[in-house]
């Protein structure tokens, strides 16, 4: 396990004075589950290959446990990697394909045994250890990989690139599953790279929200989608995303479109810049009383219904309550206890 820390971390690649990787300070904890949650190229990657030591970063320093590895090449870091398609010998048996890294680092049989078997049968793999890998489906091989991650246990972080990308569907959620479960089992530092929500906030304790190069907040799932500090956090995490209105701020009021007024949960001095007022669907319903919208549409998702609205010509998402009929003249209700202000697409903290 390492304690993982980036000191005025930055990274541009050569040719380009623009960084991909924006200058930042940040601490991965012993033993944590980190996920590196953003949509394709901010970053993610760039970040991740810093710490495998893929990739040597342009400012800023990599710690281990206190000790610089900036210089240090991947296999002088004792990480584990899973990558997006699975890296598997398909002319070896499930099982000398897990002991392979032991195998390399000179564990006794009898040892690397037991740790292979613990291993499979965490991974539901134990049915098949004699098995030839050839013959194994793409769900399988993953497995293999993940489980070649798992096996050592001394290294110092297991990185995961989209590991699921290759697995259908339907077992994803169970992998999700297995890896939440195997990771409170194996207590090392895990690092998981996706772009998928749901991958992120099933596998992690902190995620970390990456776009254009910064991270933009790193928090638990549910900080993330409580308490955004970033307008695209907002937008990012969940389905469908935060809702922002375009207002002016007056104290403890916020002034929004056609004039009117809503009472805030906290106060605010002047702010400058592109001021928003945003509230998640969940927390915004349709009602017989509140703030006049045109419907546009209603989206049935199974578990709930989602009310796509206008307000003064702003598209709004809000729930519609189990059971009601909409109403001939639609309103919207905000629960006052959930509304946030952001300046810049920043969140605004407010006084009590």
């Amino acid at each position: 396990m390492a304690r993982i820390a980036f000191e005025r971390l930055a990274h541009g690649y050569p040719g380009s004075s623009a960084y991909a990787l924006k200058p930042m300070d940040m601490v991965w904890e012993n033993a944590g589950a980190y996920a590196l949650l953003g949509p394709s190229g901010c970053g993610k990657t760039t970040l991740l290959n810093i710490v495998s030591g893929l990739l040597r970063p342009r400012e800023g320093r990599v710690l281990f446990d206190g000790h610089d590895v900036t210089a240090l090449p991947t296999e002088r870091r004792n990480v584990a990697q899973v990558f997006q398609f699975p890296v598997v010998y398909d002319t070896m048996t499930v099982r000398e394909n897990l002991a392979f890294p032991l195998r390399n680092r000179g564990v006794p049989a009898a040892q690397a045994r037991m740790r292979v078997e613990h291993v499979a049968g965490l991974l539901g793999l134990a049915g098949m250890l004699d098995r030839r890998a050839r013959n194994l489906g793409a769900d399988d091989k993953q497995k293999i990989s993940l489980g070649r991650g798992l096996v050592r246990d001394d290294v110092a972080a297991i990185l995961f690139d989209e590991p699921l990308t290759v697995i259908d569907p339907h077992l994803k959620w169970e992998l999700r599953s297995r890896l939440k479960e195997l990771h409170r089992q194996v207590p090392v530092t895990m690092i998981y790279v996706t772009h998928d929500q749901t991958e992120a906030l099933t596998f992690a304790d902190r995620v970390v929200v990456m776009s254009e190069g910064e991270v933009v907040q790193v928090g638990t799932p549910e900080a993330l989608f409580e308490r955004p500090a970033h307008s695209f956090v907002g937008h990012f995490i969940g389905s469908p995303g935060m809702n922002f209105l375009p207002c002016a701020v007056e104290g403890d009021a916020a002034l929004l479109p056609g004039g009117h007024r809503i009472s805030l949960p906290r106060a605010y001095g002047p702010l400058t810049g592109k001021v928003e007022l945003g509230i998640r669907p969940e927390f915004a319903a349709l009602a017989q009383e509140g703030l006049p919208v045109t419907l546009r549409r209603i989206e049935d998702l199974g578990r709930r219904r989602i009310a796509r609205v206008e307000l003064q010509g702003v598209p709004f998402a809000a729930t519609l309550p189990e059971g009601m009929v909409v109403p001939a003249e639609p309103r919207l209700a905000l629960d006052p206890a959930r509304l946030h202000v952001y300046a810049d697409g920043r969140l605004v903290e407010g006084r009590g």
